[in-house]
């Protein structure tokens, strides 16, 4: 009995230092946020930010990487509808940059600039399962003809995750579900025979 409780405190301290990460670097940005304002923030010493996290980068890449496995399956659901699909990847993954992970991002993204490491690492657990999720709608969609490819389909993920990085970096207009339904009405003229 006693070895079990140390485990769910354990569980309950990490999820509470990726909650308190991320609601820190949206609120003061990614450059104020430290190890100490994350630990004291959560409720817990720096030693144990450090047992498993030796800098804020890894603690928000790895908020990122469990924000994907625990929401995006329930907030993602295919419909068929390739367009559907493509508007609703792409509505809900600007939401979460608007209202959690788009701070985040953007110092990543500033910082994975230096370091190769970081970089690989954003894009292999972040930037290509996101790439590859809408990648796979719209294959589906020339698979079952509903589309056809008259451009790389590469490009055409390029073009709606190369303007959603452009505004955040950019800061000049919104990441938000007009973008999304712009984006997808773009593809539709891109890829749908007739358009």
């Amino acid at each position: 009995m006693v070895g079990t409780r140390g485990r769910p405190r354990s569980h309950e301290a990490r999820r509470a230092i990726l909650d308190t990460a991320f609601r820190l670097c949206e609120r003061d940005g990614y450059q104020q946020l430290t190890i100490k304002a994350i630990a004291d923030e959560a409720g817990v010493g720096r030693q144990t930010v450090y047992r498993w996290w030796p800098d804020k980068a890894q603690i928000l890449m790895d908020a990122l990487i469990d924000l994907r496995e625990r929401e995006l399956p329930r907030l993602v659901k295919e419909t068929g509808d390739p367009m559907r699909d493509v508007e609703n990847l792409l509505a809900v993954t600007f939401r979460l940059t608007q209202e959690i992970t788009g701070a985040a991002l953007v110092g990543l993204m500033s910082d994975a600039q230096r370091d190769p490491e970081l970089s690989r690492r954003l894009q292999t657990t972040v930037i290509g399962p996101r790439r590859a999720a809408l990648r796979a709608v719209l294959r589906a969609g020339v698979d079952s003809g509903e589309l056809i490819e008259n451009v790389p389909l590469d490009l055409v993920v390029d073009f709606a995750f190369g303007t959603m990085w452009y505004r955040l970096l950019s800061q000049h207009a919104p990441v938000n579900a007009t973008l999304a339904r712009e984006i997808t009405d773009a593809i539709a003229r891109l890829l749908r025979p007739g358009e």
